[in-house]
């Protein structure tokens, strides 16, 4: 239930369409269900303004659609991520409306158009590291983001990052993947003003060490303005990203 749904609720209650008893047992299970392999958060989108997100690496497809049919009785957008187009066929089984963005291997479920709002540049090295971005980029858009995509200009072409200039400076926010050696972040947080979110990828050869060179690189960023999520986390840094430009946003609308 969502504070729509809530409001709604009291405003029955006060009207008396709604007996007393029946709104206190439609209230029990506001903050959430006991379905035995999971408690469902439906009181997420309350405190944080995003429905709980379904993480499908791992789970079993029973408990994946379990999950995605109660939440999607309640809420819009519902991220499942890390999810192989089985998985996604496996929540379509129990929630028809559902969209899926193979490179970003994210479900959408029940998705609902959204005011995009302000702006975030994500930012890619190679076109090898683009599935981590766009889970990134995904995520954010989703959530009521404007993503600008500036993919495929690594350091060894900084031409091609030199080239997006006016589109970085207009971020809010910027999201920077990248593997190897993750220099680019250290790159874009030297030319810019906004907050820098680092997103090291598992791209590279052995000595990268599935992105721990990348990782350190990006923590000993001698750029100010840089931070860091885990290896391949595009959720986490979109879903930052996200917090960050709405509230750039709502500032410039109070101003």
């Amino acid at each position: 239930m969502d504070s729509q749904h809530l409001k709604h609720l009291l405003k029955q209650v006060q009207s008396g369409e709604v007996d007393l008893e029946v709104a206190l047992q439609r209230l029990k299970k506001l903050p959430f269900e006991d379905l035995g392999y999971a408690k469902v958060d439906f009181h997420r989108h309350m405190r944080a303004g995003v429905p709980e997100v379904i993480y499908c690496e791992g789970k079993m497809p029973e408990h994946i659609r379990g999950i995605s049919a109660k939440l999607a009785q309640h809420h819009h957008n519902i991220l499942a991520t890390r999810a192989d187009r089985a998985v996604f066929e496996n929540i379509q089984e129990v929630v028809a409306d559902s969209e899926y963005h193979e490179t970003a291997r994210i479900v959408v479920i029940k998705p609902k158009p959204v005011v995009q709002v302000g702006n975030i540049a994500m930012v890619c090295a190679g076109t090898s590291d683009v599935p981590v971005i766009e889970e990134a980029a995904i995520t954010a858009e989703v959530l009521g983001n404007h993503v600008k995509r500036l993919y495929d200009c690594g350091v060894a072409g900084i031409h091609r990052l030199l080239d997006s200039c006016e589109d970085l400076f207009k971020a809010n926010v910027a999201v920077v993947a990248a593997g190897m050696e993750g220099a680019l972040a250290s790159v874009v947080g030297g030319l810019v003003s906004c907050p820098v979110i680092a997103l090291p990828t598992s791209i590279g050869y052995g000595a990268s060490f599935g992105g721990v060179a990348a990782l350190l690189s990006m923590l000993n960023s001698c750029a100010s303005g840089v931070s860091v999520v885990n290896i391949d986390n595009g959720f986490g840094a979109g879903y930052q990203a996200g917090l960050i430009n709405q509230l750039a946003v709502r500032k410039d609308t109070d101003q």
